[in-house]
Order: C-alpha cells, then structure tokens, then sequence
C-alpha cells in the first residue's frame, strides 16, 4: 500500500512502500545489497561506524513550549529550531528519488495509553526491524491510523557539523513541540527505538503513567515483576524465564491498574549467545528477526556469537512472538508486586542479590549505579563504573525528580518488595554466573529468599540474604569473595565515596532518602 508523504516535505520518491510485510522487507533487503540471509533464515546486516547509541549526537529541539519541560544537561542537549529545520529539510530533499519505507506502528499496549507512530525508512532492513520492535497494528486499525509523532531515518545522509552544528556526521533530533524526530548518520537501529522511548517518555507522566526502562514479566499465579536495568546488565536475559510468561524486555509503563509493554518486540544482545545458556533468545533468531553486526562465515551462513570483531554490543531484533512463553494477548498485568534492579558491579563489592527499604530503593533508583558494558555507546571498550540517573538517564527528557517521585508513589501503593541484584563482579575477578543469578531471582519472585537470614552491609546498610538454594553461600556475602581484605575495604570505600558524591546533584531529594546511601567511612 502506497503513502503520499508530501505532508512531510519528501516529494519525487522512487516509490512509497507502506506496511510491506516482513518477507516482502526482508526480500527488499537482500535485492537491495543492505544485507544477507542466515542459515537460520535471519536477516544479517553490518550498520558499519556506528555499532551503538551515539549518546554525544543526540539533540532535543529548544522551542518555547517545551523548554521549562527539559532537564538540560550533558544528556539533554539543545539545538535551534533553525538548525533542526535547515537538517530536516536536507533530509527531505536527500530522500527524492529513492525508495521509502514506511511502517505504522503504536507503543502502549494500554489502549488507554497507546501511542501512534510513522516510521519513515531509506532502508528496508531498518524498516524491518521497527515493524518487529513496535506493536503492529490491526487492519481495521489501520484503516484510521493517525499518527501521534513521526520519525525519519536517513542513515545515508551525513551531517557537517560545522554548518549544521552538530557533534558528527550522525544526529538524533527530538522535536517534541512538532512531533517529529529526525535520525541521520547512523545505521544502527536502536536509535529509532529509543527515540519512541524518548517520546514516551516525555508524554505518560503528564498522563500519570510512570514509564520504565525495564523488563518485565508475570509469573503462572498472575504475579508480575519488573526489572530495572541499562543495557548488558540483564533485563532481556532474565526476563526471558522459562518458567515465567514475558510481558517484554525493554520498556513498560506503569499505571494506576496495570504494568504494560510499550513494544511488540525484543532486542537482545549476541555476544557469546549460546542455545544452552539463553534459549529463548538463540532459538528467536530466525527469519524475519534482524540481525546486526554479528560475524557469519560467508559460506555455510552460520553464526560465530563469540566474535566480536564487528561489535561486541551485536544484536538481533525480533518480534515477541518469537518468545515461546510470550504474553500475547494485550502484553500487559497487574501491577508489580517484586521490582528488581539490576546493575553489574567493576568494583566487585555489592552484594549479588540485597533487599531494600523504601529509602534506599529511592536512593539506588535514583543513583542507577552501573558499569557500562563494552560496545553499549561508542568508545566504551571495557566496564566502567558509572551512573545513570533512574537506570535510563540518555532517555529520560523531564528532571529526575518526577520519575523518582512516581516510582515512590507507585511501589507504596503496589506493596511491591525491592530488590537491588549485582550481575557483575566480584572479589574473584569473575562474572556472577548466570545460573547462580537466576536463582536469587526466582527466590525473589517467588518469596523463598524471605526464609532467609539477613545480614546487613557494613558499606550499603542493605540487607543481605546468608543463603539461596543453588548458590554458594560465599558468593552471597562480597567480603567472602576477596583475598585480600584491605583491598576490599579500599574498593568499598572508593566506590560508596562515588555514589555519595553523584548523589549531592540530586537536591531534591530528602534527607532520609539521602542517609538510606552507602557510607564512605
């Protein structure tokens, strides 16, 4: 089904291509040269110089309607809305003369909340993978489809930042007061993905919804569970529970009377994928998934997940659907009784699994302590302790203290149980294995790690569970884990002196949630 898109200012196209479905985009793909099938029948692309977010090209357009809306900052950076104009119309005029794919989707799978959006692609395989990332709509919803905001994604056109000022050739640029975000430069599609969570959340607080970067699922007797988390911390991996029915794996919202899915979708790390260690994940890539920068030997098209030579932040997008135990029918649940946040540790001392008072979820939450993982963002070759403010800083347009707020708000009135899990690191030098994290998580889920007996951290005050069946009691108390015992002191110390001294940013929290932080001495 063909579009006129003159009403955006591209005219003089090749050819419009509406809502083609995935074979017809795949097919388009391959003839195109953007990329090649899989033995698995995947869609196989290489998105060269940009492997992961460009978070230094990502721009908000500085109008007075939203302008007292912004936390400006490092993160939120403003551009002119002359200079945003002068780019989109560049865009437009590159895009005459080629073929243009266009998908309509929605974000929200609370029809109370849903979100209509048109993606404009100059690739096939882009297009492909947001018909896959987004919820699809129905014939008969299409038939009326309005949409709320559109985005147009050129990766062919390269900006000049010295006329367009911009960082780089790539740019990401969110006008919220037009409803249009423009993406150049740059073929990696999580761009696109991410300016739909941008979008959303800029608009569901005003609404009362509180938006989450975060996965979530729900167990067989209709509990569900929320987890918190940036990228390689864990989300989509712990999520995917065979045991549990996924609701999604990225982004949700959370409402007066339920938990939803904004995305139709999944979009999951490759690196060391293996069928013994994430199933559900490896079994998902398939045809009709889209598959970046993961190394394929050009004759036998099978997939080598250990190498990283293209990217180790590699990925493949896929539809939900694609999850055996998926939650389909309106990918959404009560609210949450267990929330879960997640972080990966470089220091080495935080517990693997620690429960946490109402103070210091708003402390740690607010904090979203991290290591950056390898290939996430470029630049970042190896972990790096940091912090993101709500666990989704780069995609988070208002001031912190309005997420902080209504998460509060929501886990008081849920009576939701916080736990703080550490998928990272330890006084050995290794990774938390992922068999021992599940299970901290299933006896968090299904109350077991209440049985307990807890100590609490001399350095976080939080509470700290002595034994979980399946894991070695050592690994639960970090002290255990460490030779050398000064060492860990020192680590202790440095590490709670950096959340102390992020967390002076934040003046408007209060002074209890302040004294729920670590103790430096």
């Amino acid at each position: 089904m063909s579009l006129n898109l003159e009403y955006l200012g591209i005219v003089n196209t090749k050819a419009v291509y509406r809502n083609l479905t995935p074979a017809e985009l795949t097919e388009k793909a391959v003839i195109r040269g953007e990329g090649t099938l899989s033995t698995t029948g995947a869609l196989v692309v290489k998105t060269g110089k940009y492997t992961g977010r460009s978070a230094n090209d990502k721009f908000i357009v500085d109008t007075p309607a939203v302008h007292d809306d912004i936390a400006w900052g490092k993160v939120n950076r403003p551009i002119s809305k002359e200079k945003f104009d002068a780019i989109c119309s560049k865009v437009v005029a590159y895009l005459q003369n080629r073929e243009i794919f266009v998908f309509d989707g929605m974000a929200g799978a609370d029809p109370k909340y849903t979100k209509k959006f048109r993606i404009v692609n100059e690739l096939a395989s882009q297009n492909l993978f947001i018909h896959q990332l987004l919820r699809r709509p129905s014939a008969e919803e299409l038939e009326s489809f309005q949409e709320d905001f559109v985005i147009i994604a050129a990766p062919g056109f390269k900006c000049v930042p010295e006329i367009d000022g911009t960082k780089s050739e790539a740019a990401i640029l969110v006008n919220y007061e037009e409803k249009i975000v423009v993406i150049c430069g740059t073929q990696y599609a999580g761009e696109i993905k991410k300016s739909v969570f941008s979008v959303m959340n800029y608009v569901l607080p005003k609404q009362g919804v509180f938006p989450m970067h975060c996965s979530a699922n729900i167990g067989k007797d209709g509990d569900s569970a929320v987890f918190f988390g940036l990228s390689g911390t864990g989300k989509t991996t712990l999520s995917a529970d065979p045991n549990r029915f996924l609701i999604g794996d990225d982004e949700h919202g959370w409402a007066d009377d339920s938990v939803f899915n904004f995305e139709g979708g999944c979009y999951a790390k490759c690196i060391n994928l293996s069928p013994e260690g994430e199933p559900e994940i490896y079994n998902a890539i398939k045809f009709g998934s889209l598959v970046e920068n993961v190394v394929m030997d050009p004759d036998t098209r099978e997939f080598d997940f250990d190498d990283d030579s293209l990217a180790v932040n590699s990925r493949v997008g896929y539809p939900i659907e694609y999850i055996p135990n998926a939650v389909l029918e309106g990918r959404s649940a009560s609210v949450p009784k267990t929330v879960i946040f997640l972080t990966a540790d470089a220091y080495g001392v935080l517990p693997p699994i620690s429960k946490l008072n109402r103070n210091q979820a708003m402390y740690y939450f607010v904090s979203g302590f991290t290591s950056k993982v390898a290939g996430t963002e470029i630049g970042v070759t190896e972990p790096v302790p940091t912090f993101s403010t709500c666990f989704g800083e780069p995609f988070l347009p208002l001031d912190p203290s309005v997420y902080a707020s209504m998460l509060a708000e929501k886990v008081e009135k849920a009576g939701a149980n916080v736990y703080l899990v550490n998928t990272g690191w330890n006084g050995t030098g290794k990774r938390m294995k992922l068999s021992y994290t599940r299970a901290m998580v299933t006896a968090a889920l299904t109350g077991e790690i209440e049985k307990s007996e807890f100590v609490t951290d001399p350095t976080f005050g939080v509470q700290v569970p002595t034994t979980i069946e399946g894991v070695p009691s050592d690994l639960l108390i970090p002290e255990n884990t460490w030779e050398d015992k000064a060492a860990y002191k020192a680590a202790c110390k440095k590490l709670a002196e950096s959340f102390v001294k992020n967390f002076t940013k934040y003046t408007h929290m209060s002074a209890e949630v302040v004294a729920a932080g670590p103790k430096a001495e």
